[in-house]
């Protein structure tokens, strides 16, 4: 599974083990002083020196976006945090200029993704920078270098201290928005692809959310085997983009049944399926492969409805859950994949290699990421809401640019405005309850008018036997 699409497991106390510590606040030590004889001018001058000037450690500040809870786009905060991050052997720091948004940080902040540690913590799993120090043991980097970073977590921040065999140098050209939209995107896209789908000339692949990061690298990477028929689902107003990219058959999921759709041109069926949906979706794709074919599933996106977790959607995912025997793998001639980039974060050979490659066709101009937006770390609410609804066309990234003041205060009346109509809203929504209350009182009194009335006839009958027993 990739960073665009994760599935829902409960977290793991295993997961809690943090390789890299990029989002906590270390406090340096004050720094130790040799004992000097009292009455000394050592002595006496030791103390001053120290308070003279704080340590860098201790005056250092770096803004950092931590997740606080699981819920809405609320939760994910701007806070700043004080204390330079320590190095372990091995790490490098790296100043932070770009970082990129997956889907997986959405599942995250909703509690759908089991990578990520509990709240408080710093999401973001890919980001570009320059090193800006180096630890003990590390050979390969400097000063300096600017980098592309892949990592389990930690990475939406300022500064971030990595080991340095997650980080990968960016070729000439390429931008720092480029770099940290390339790690997540195209390396799922071609361990899925060439590793798991050993896609070859003259075959057919079904790619899903085929403008999204993922489907814009997988339909690239496509391109790069020759004559490979790419079916892309996507809603129609995209369409023009994804077949302009390499899509041969866009689908408009929303619309039309994409499994009719492929059969119309393919009856036979198709030979690779990537697969970020989950749930009955999976059932659609398995029943879609050719004898030969390979489904590799990545996600769990259906399992994503609304700013919080929504248990309906939860739950129908896993009820609707594939599950197939063995002989029926067997006799059908298909094959089931599964794919988590997030537990490979200790293959690094594995992860070089393919980013390595990734890199090289880079350079011969075959992929490129597209991006959609650059959003400031301020903006982050926005950032998410336009990816979890489905309006983003290729990676949307975050930058550390501190946002101009003119537009900061384009966002606060933005702010503000939110607030103005939530409470509008929220007055609204108390006057149609107090509406509803007072229609409630006035049907309780007409149904009560009918007992008074008849309670009344009965009290007029009574006397009405007095009068006439006297």
């Amino acid at each position: 599974m990739s960073g665009e699409d994760a599935p829902a497991q409960q977290q793991n106390a295993v997961d809690q083990k943090q390789e890299t510590k990029p989002a906590e606040e270390p406090k340096a030590e004050p720094p130790k002083t040799e004992s000097a004889p009292a009455g000394t001018a050592e002595a006496a001058a030791t103390p001053a020196a120290t308070t003279d000037k704080a340590p860098e450690e201790e005056t250092f500040t770096y803004r950092a976006l931590v997740l606080t809870g699981y819920g809405g786009y609320d939760k994910v905060k701007l806070q700043v945090k004080k204390g330079k991050p320590a190095l372990k052997a091995g790490e490098v720091l790296v100043r932070v200029k770009a970082c990129g948004l997956n889907f997986a940080d959405l599942m995250a902040r909703q509690g759908l993704y089991d990578r990520l540690p509990s709240p408080p913590v710093t999401p973001g799993m890919e980001c570009s920078g320059v090193v800006e120090a180096v630890g003990d043991e590390v050979t390969d980097r400097k000063v300096g270098d600017k980098v592309m970073v892949l990592n389990r977590y930690g990475l939406w921040q300022e500064v971030a201290a990595v080991p340095a065999s997650h980080t990968f140098l960016i070729p000439d050209g390429m931008t720092f928005e480029e770099a940290a939209a390339l790690p997540v995107n195209y390396i799922t896209a071609y361990m899925m692809l060439f590793d798991f789908g050993n896609l070859r000339p003259n075959q057919s692949v079904l790619v899903h959310s085929a403008a999204g990061g993922v489907g814009i690298a997988a339909t690239q990477l496509c391109k790069t085997v020759k004559d490979v028929t790419v079916f892309g689902t996507a809603s129609a107003s995209k369409h023009e983009t994804i077949s302009s990219g390499g899509v041969t058959h866009p689908i408009d999921y929303r619309t039309k049944d994409y499994v009719e759709e492929v059969r119309k041109i393919s009856p036979k069926g198709l030979d690779i399926i990537l697969d970020p949906l989950g749930g009955s979706d999976t059932h659609k794709a398995y029943n879609l492969l050719k004898p030969m074919g390979k489904l590799i599933t990545y996600g769990a996106a259906n399992m994503l409805a609304g700013q919080k977790k929504n248990l309906l959607a939860v739950a129908k995912n896993w009820y609707h859950q594939f599950s197939i025997h063995t002989l029926s793998l067997i006799q059908g001639n298909k094959s089931v994949c599964g794919f988590h980039l997030g537990y490979l974060d200790g293959e690094t050979e594995l992860i070089t290699q393919a980013m390595n490659t990734i890199l090289d066709l880079y350079k011969q101009g075959k992929v490129k990421p597209r991006i959609d937006s650059t959003w400031h770390l301020e903006q982050v609410g926005d950032a998410m809401r336009k990816m979890q609804e489905r309006n983003n066309i290729g990676k949307v990234i975050l930058t550390t640019e501190p946002m101009p003041e003119e537009e900061k205060k384009e966002e606060t009346k933005k702010e503000d405005k939110k607030e103005d109509k939530k409470k509008d809203d929220k007055k609204k929504e108390d006057k149609k309850k107090d509406d509803g209350k007072k229609e409630e009182k006035k049907d309780d009194k007409k149904k009560e008018e009918p007992k008074k009335e008849e309670a009344k006839k009965e009290e007029e009958k009574k006397e009405e036997a007095k009068k006439e027993e006297k």
